[in-house]
């Protein structure tokens, strides 16, 4: 007897059998994609098993034809771009054809396919998931529109056109093939459509449409109860996600039922309905997702991609988590920092596969660590107050050492009228601070590497200020300059563009550490406990009492010195922090891909700008040897000032 299944399944059959002729046939059109390798494998995937049980046909018209479609694979690989390791994939092909020759069990067969597939996806960098997840809640009125008058208003192929199209229109419920059918497989067949069934393409909506209608429909075969255990599993998962949104959409119901049971297949049915929860977790996992696209883009051998995908590991990534790992494991970050730039390091040399999949592992278990690290030791709420202090102290501190060195040079020389000019400074950096922030998190969606470039920037111009005004304050240290300076009035001092240097000053000691402190506590917000919300804005307003207090201690503190001597630490400091800001400068660079970086073995002390690089190292001895030079150089012209 035919049943609508036995229907369906040839109808399936015709039209691949159509696509395969296409494909082979008319060398005129289109030339064979990895999207047509990756459609074939999922039909000999779903349908291969039915045809052969104890290594006999049970069904021999469809065993025949997985043959065909077996041989038909090998052509389209065949064809495909070349690429290191086609060759490896052709012959995994190949086997495969031999296995459905030699009867073996369906699910070997099926686990051949799904390797080829990832190795595919991998291999040819196929887009396999949205670029941002759906919201499948809001879907609803879409399906209504699109899809229910054929499938039903609940998916179970009872729609009011549904009586009248041959064969029926697919039942979603159906778990038998449902729990072979990922995400991906659904987005595929809503934008190709399918041939001899009244199921077209789609192409009229957009992608990321599609991709919700795909986690809609791929929902329903789940139930309440297994969503709703799914979201405790969920909730209890490491901060390190086991589900990235790319491996979201390619990972069958039955995948996961073998690999973790009933738990598995709860787990997924929770994310299917909220595929977002895969992307608001720690930064850790967009690191680990970065990290792995960057090594696929080795080995395919576009290294220029491979080292955009390194660095957005870092910046968009391991970044965001720095400040809350860094509470509870210090060592961690400096050893995945170091790790990272490794990494980097290989991939702009060209260094061996083999060296660049070895840097990759090692990274991925330091990765690992910190999640576990992270998890053991949750942001708690006495964790969250430590950490938002820290931040705002350790990022305010060089900010705070040059607006209390300058300001203390105004009030100890007479001139608190020129102090307006110097809060204008930092309060404007303040206000573009967070208004980069904003427009980079809602408008124009800056990346790490833009991040980096502007507190790169910023901190290099901050070294040039600081070494005119560092200078500038040693001149009028030494004993004839100091006396030809009285003479000329320090209150006369500062007029016109001088002024105006004090704003500038003002601004960049500050402007490069706002934007990272927001972006430092935006992170440790998403990673905090509900509990912790208070102590995190007490640790905020612990950290700026602090830094106030620092701040009035140094002032107080310096005003009582003679000025001579004030005049010289200040000077000391301002281009000690110059030499500080031209390593954050430099670092900042080398984290955006902007300047190359060499590891060296030097301690890395980030508090004073000592980064273990080359080119930061060296950059910074210039520095002090050009002080130091100054400083002789001072010194000399002053005693023979005194001769005279």
């Amino acid at each position: 007897m035919t049943t609508p299944n036995n229907i369906c399944a040839c109808v399936r059959r015709v039209a691949l059998l159509t696509l395969l002729v296409l494909v082979g046939a008319a060398p005129a059109l289109a030339a064979p994609t990895p999207e047509n390798a990756l459609h074939i494998l999922d039909y000999i995937g779903v349908d291969y098993p039915a045809t052969v049980a104890n290594g006999k046909v049970v069904n021999a018209t469809e065993y025949n034809e997985q043959l065909e479609f077996a041989e038909r694979l090998q052509q389209v690989i065949a064809a495909l771009p070349q690429r290191p390791g086609r060759a490896e994939l052709l012959g995994q092909a190949q086997q495969l054809s031999t296995s459905i020759r030699q009867r073996h069990d369906g699910g070997e067969i099926s686990a051949a396919t799904r390797a080829m597939r990832d190795r595919i996806v991998t291999l040819y960098g196929v887009t396999v998931a949205p670029r941002q997840p759906p919201n499948p809640e809001q879907v609803a009125p879409l399906y209504q529109t699109h899809c229910a008058s054929c499938h039903g208003e609940h998916g179970r192929g009872d729609g009011p056109a549904a009586a009248s199209l041959t064969p029926r229109p697919i039942n979603f419920h159906d778990t038998g093939r449902a729990y072979q059918r990922s995400v991906y497989g659904l987005y595929s067949a809503i934008t190709q459509g399918v041939d001899g069934t009244a199921m077209t393409a789609f192409s009229g909506l957009s992608a990321q449409q599609r991709w919700a209608l795909a986690f809609y429909v791929g929902n329903f075969a789940f139930s309440d109860a297994q969503r709703q255990a799914g979201a405790r599993l969920w909730a209890k998962a490491h901060t390190a996600p086991p589900y990235t949104l790319a491996q979201l959409t390619q990972t069958t119901p039955s995948q996961a039922r073998e690999q973790s049971g009933a738990d598995g297949l709860a787990l997924l049915a929770y994310l299917r309905s909220q595929p977002q929860a895969t992307v608001k977790t720690s930064p850790l996992s967009i690191a680990v997702e970065k990290l792995d696209q960057s090594l696929a883009s080795y080995r395919a051998g576009d290294r220029n991609k491979a080292y955009e995908q390194a660095l957005s590991a870092y910046l968009d990534g391991f970044e965001l988590a720095e400040a809350s790992l860094r509470a509870v494991a210090p060592g961690m970050v400096t050893a995945i920092e170091q790790g990272m730039l490794a990494y980097r390091k290989h991939i702009r040399d060209g260094a061996p596969l083999a060296h660049v999949a070895q840097a990759h592992e090692h990274l991925r278990e330091l990765l690992s660590q910190a999640a576990q690290q992270q998890q053991d030791t949750k942001l708690t709420p006495t964790v969250a107050f430590v950490s938002a202090l820290v931040i705002l102290l350790r990022e305010g501190l060089e900010a705070i050492l040059i607006l209390a060195a300058v300001g203390g040079v105004l009030v100890k020389t007479g001139r608190r009228d020129a102090l307006p000019y110097l809060h204008a400074g930092w309060v404007g950096a303040l206000l573009l601070g967070f208004a980069t922030w904003g427009v980079s998190s809602y408008i124009i969606g800056i990346s790490g590497a833009g991040r980096e470039v502007t507190e790169g920037v910023t901190a290099l111009i901050a070294t040039v200020v600081l070494l005119y005004v560092g200078f500038w304050l040693h001149n009028k240290t030494h004993a004839v300059r100091w006396q030809q300076f009285v003479k000329e009035r320090i209150q006369t001092a500062l007029h016109g563009r001088a002024l105006w240097l004090l704003t500038l000053i003002s601004f960049v000691a500050v402007y490069r550490e706002v934007f990272e402190t927001v972006l430092f506590y935006q992170a440790l917000w998403l990673q905090s406990e509900a509990a912790a919300t208070l102590w995190l804005w007490g640790g905020i307003a612990s950290g700026a009492l602090a830094l106030l207090l620092l701040t009035w201690i140094i002032i107080r503190s310096s005003i009582r010195l003679p000025l001579q001597l004030f005049f010289k630490i200040n000077s000391a400091v301002m281009l000690l922090l110059a030499v500080a800001f031209a390593g954050h400068g430099m670092a900042g660079l080398q984290e955006a891909g902007v300047l190359p970086a060499d590891p060296v073995n030097f301690p890395r002390i980030g508090l004073l700008g000592i980064y273990p690089t080359a080119q930061t190292l060296a950059v910074q001895a210039l520095l002090i040897v050009l002080v130091a030079a100054v400083y002789l150089y001072g010194r000399r012209a002053d005693a023979a000032l005194s001769r005279h």
